[in-house]
């Protein structure tokens, strides 16, 4: 997989329900409009100055320092560190810090408290493949993948994880699944350059 592009790094919204759909595939998790509603009311909104905290911690981000960024969000009222925002933005941090069993966690922690927001699953898988628990990641992301169907990253990371596991055939499988729900010429691209489908560079190249 390429870090830069479908593992990391994810910037999540100014609010995790304003995340839309982007025109080029990342290749990481993001959700609809409609995907919480059914949560939103049990969901405290953060206050201006954590909101300043957390937007902090992604301009950090975004310049690739991950301790200041971390530094932010220790500023965040401890009661508001686990709001679904915050946890996006601190599974970047320990991403980036690739200290992956926290953030597989993390990633954890969001899929159970909104198991409609695709992130969670993606980056619970994707910490779990980065430990080298590339099975596991398989059997976090696979029950899910019906569950989001308009999701492009979930197929193509399933053809990461299932050509890494010795099934090319259905690692390809996958893999067309991507390429039907995003531009097409993007994922081949991403995918040409992507060493986990390296079994599946000659049947690319030939789309």
């Amino acid at each position: 997989m390429n870090p830069h592009a479908k593992r990391l790094l994810f910037r999540p919204p100014k609010s995790i329900s304003d995340a839309k759909s982007p025109a080029l595939p990342k290749l990481i998790a993001v959700r609809n409009n409609t995907e919480m509603d059914t949560n939103r009311s049990r969901i405290r909104d953060l206050g201006i100055n954590d909101r300043r905290y957390l937007e902090s911690a992604q301009g950090w981000l975004g310049l690739g320092r991950w301790m200041e960024a971390n530094e932010e969000l220790e500023l965040i009222t401890p009661k508001m560190r686990a709001h679904p925002d915050v946890l996006c933005v601190r599974w970047e941090v320990y991403a980036a810090a690739k200290k992956w069993e926290m953030a597989a966690e993390i990633a954890r922690s969001i899929s159970v408290m909104l198991p409609d927001f695709a992130f969670g699953w993606i980056h619970w898988a994707y910490s779990l493949h980065e430990m080298k628990r590339t099975k596991e990641a398989w059997g976090v992301l696979l029950p899910v993948a019906d569950k989001f169907p308009g999701e492009h990253t979930i197929p193509y990371n399933l053809a990461c994880y299932a050509c890494q596991l010795g099934d090319a055939k259905a690692g390809w499988q996958w893999l067309e699944k991507a390429l039907e729900i995003a531009d097409e010429s993007a994922v081949k691209l991403q995918a040409l350059e992507d060493p986990d489908l390296e079994p599946l560079w000659r049947e690319i190249a030939e789309i």
